[in-house]
């Protein structure tokens, strides 16, 4: 049984706002819940579907405070892995897998509040791989356990393939998560977004992120400059992918590093990022949003000292990287974004000397969604997943502006 102890959940970077503020967070939390800065039991819910209902309604009712967090989900894993494992011992194999889908998820969700990747981390990630493995064995579709060559280290992947692929040349999506978030959670259970539109998905864990952090790659420019060129030289080597139909997806800070592959690989066709990361040094995620972002990125690069990252930090941009673009690009934003302020977006819009669409959802936060215009106007993700497939199939774009009002009607305008 993996318990987070009191070492793993103060072990890690240390930063002045953590450290001042940390009395603070649990307030926050103890008032408003697991989501207090982001609906996260919400995203994490939703590629399990409604048979896990109950286990995130458990979590938000159990949270008090941060330390709360990784244990809540602990229960939920193990509770559901133990679900999984009657069920296939009695033969009830659609049952079985349910079960360790939402358990993979649970698993993931409680190595978020560790920063660092001590024995307790390892092993949830062991956990959490296991528990994914076995679903991939049953599930309705085909998924790989897939490593990317990447000099001396992998990058670790699934390979999802639609249901009923028997062969030929798919369209394929690179997936990156964000900050908080790791790749199992980006391809849902059932009626996935990309593969009920016959699109294959490769959901990665990027330098820094999630398995790759505890497998020992860290966040940095030069790590980032790598990605695309090691995937594309890995997707080559496959039968069912068309080159001529390959896509990229970023959510979060993923919207940035997505941008760093995108600038650095020709052979993408298309992109597109939500819930902006696209601030250049970060400020205000880092030194304005919850205290916890900055502890975990620094956790994410490798750094202990605050004076040091702070340094790194400043230098991590997107300028003078995203110009030469010319591949169609999709940005959509919430336009009460509070990690990145939408006049960076503004500005990365700017650099892109390419065909491109911004599509802006009234009232919503970082995470877009959860508010009436992303309800009753287009809903985000599948707008994207739409757009996309468009993209991979050749159909031509104009560049426009998209304002999606809380009525759901959408206003257009021209860059």
């Amino acid at each position: 049984m993996t318990h987070a102890t009191v070492a793993d959940m103060v072990d890690g970077p240390v930063t002045r706002r953590w450290t001042d503020q940390r009395w603070l967070v649990d307030n926050v939390i103890e008032a408003n819940g697991i989501d207090w800065d982001q609906p996260r039991s919400l995203y994490l819910n939703a590629p399990c579907g409604p048979e896990a209902n109950a286990d995130f309604a458990g979590v938000r009712n159990g949270v008090k405070m941060f330390a709360d967090i990784s244990p809540a989900f602990q229960k939920v894993a193990r509770h559901r892995q133990a679900k999984a494992e009657t069920a296939e011992a009695d033969g009830n194999l659609v049952t079985a897998r349910e079960n360790y889908f939402i358990a993979a998820i649970g698993w993931g969700a409680a190595q978020w509040p560790l920063h660092n990747a001590g024995p307790t981390n390892q092993a949830l990630n062991q956990r959490k791989r296991d528990a994914y493995r076995k679903y991939a064995r049953l599930a309705d579709h085909r998924v790989e356990e897939v490593w990317i060559p990447f000099g001396d280290d992998k990058l670790p992947a699934w390979l999802h393939l639609p249901p009923g692929y028997t062969g030929g040349k798919l369209p394929v999506i690179m997936s990156f998560p964000g900050m908080d978030t790791f790749k199992e959670l980006f391809v849902a259970q059932y009626g996935d977004r990309w593969l009920s539109r016959g699109v294959a998905v490769l959901a990665l864990d990027g330098p820094g992120q999630a398995e790759s952090r505890v497998l020992g790659l860290k966040v940095s420019m030069e790590n980032w400059r790598k990605v695309g060129p090691a995937v594309l030289d890995w997707m080559e080597t496959r039968e069912e992918f068309d080159l001529e139909r390959v896509g990229i997806f970023g959510n979060s800070f993923g919207s940035f590093f997505a941008s760093i592959v995108v600038a650095t690989e020709p052979r993408l066709k298309a992109a597109a990022v939500s819930a902006t990361c696209l601030e250049p040094g970060f400020n205000t995620i880092f030194n304005e949003a919850s205290p916890t972002y900055k502890r975990r990125f620094m956790y994410m690069s490798g750094y202990e000292d605050e004076a040091e990252f702070d340094d790194f930090i400043a230098k991590l941009t997107w300028e003078g990287h995203v110009g030469d673009i010319k591949i169609p690009y999709l940005v959509v934003a919430g336009d009460r974004e509070e990690l990145c302020q939408l006049k960076y977006v503004e500005q990365f819009l700017d650099a892109l000397d390419t065909d491109k669409e911004y599509v802006l959802y009234e009232g919503s936060r970082h995470a877009v969604g959860f508010v009436p215009s992303a309800n009753l106007g287009p809903t985000p993700t599948i707008m994207i997943a739409d757009w996309m497939v468009k993209r991979l199939n050749g159909e031509p774009m104009e560049s426009r502006r998209h304002f999606v009002r809380a009525s759901g009607e959408v206003v257009t305008s021209g860059f």
